[in-house]
């Protein structure tokens, strides 16, 4: 329903329930749940906040993020079973998005367990469910990447793949992983290209 909110912050909201944002547009102020990253790093005046509407059957609420790609990542995490949004906020607190994605690639789930609440067995969960639904992605035609360096062309196509279920276009992918790999040394690995890939696509 909503894609984003653009207006300026006007109030900023700590309690047990959860940490919030206030933005304020068109003479509405909008209350979303943020994580800590986001709520430490949100200053007053102008801000856009990527949203996700929660509808329960008892009430209606907005999650907000700074990153586009920690609301994609954050909506696909909620569709894994067993794991609700105030557990998704909770895995893009203890992770940035890249890493996040890194240690589902890899299968490390013992580094997935470093998050508050999340035990061995829903670690391998998230894994099992996360990895399917990003990787399960597919490019009806494979995306030309240039680069000086010698590069890992699974590394490539990894990154590739994560960037298309976080509904990046073909054409950004292209620019934002031949920028990144003219920055990256010699065969970086999957999770490097994404994180330089996503911090070129949020500027």
């Amino acid at each position: 329903m909503y894609d984003y909110i653009k207006g300026i912050l006007t109030n900023k909201t700590a309690s047990s329930k959860g940490v919030f944002l206030t933005v304020e547009t068109g003479g509405v102020g909008y209350l979303l749940e943020v994580t800590t990253r986001d709520y430490n790093g949100a200053n007053d005046g102008d801000i856009k906040v990527y949203t996700v509407l929660l509808h329960r059957e008892d009430k209606m609420s907005l999650c907000g993020f700074l990153k586009r790609e920690d609301r994609d990542i954050f909506n696909i995490l909620t569709s894994v079973s067993g794991v609700g949004a105030k557990m998704a906020l909770t895995l893009l607190d203890e992770f940035e998005t890249a890493e996040l994605i890194g240690f589902v690639i890899d299968g490390n789930y013992k580094e997935i367990t470093r998050a508050k609440g999340v035990g061995p067995k829903l670690a391998q969960k998230i894994i099992l469910e996360l990895k399917d639904k990003l990787m399960n992605y597919q490019t009806k035609e494979p995306i030309k990447i240039t680069s000086v360096a010698p590069v890992d062309t699974q590394a490539v196509e990894d990154a590739q793949t994560v960037l298309v279920s976080l509904g990046y276009e073909r054409k950004e992918i292209q620019d934002g992983i031949s920028k990144a790999l003219s920055q990256l040394g010699k065969n970086p690995s999957a999770e490097d290209i994404l994180k330089e890939t996503l911090k070129i696509l949020s500027m």
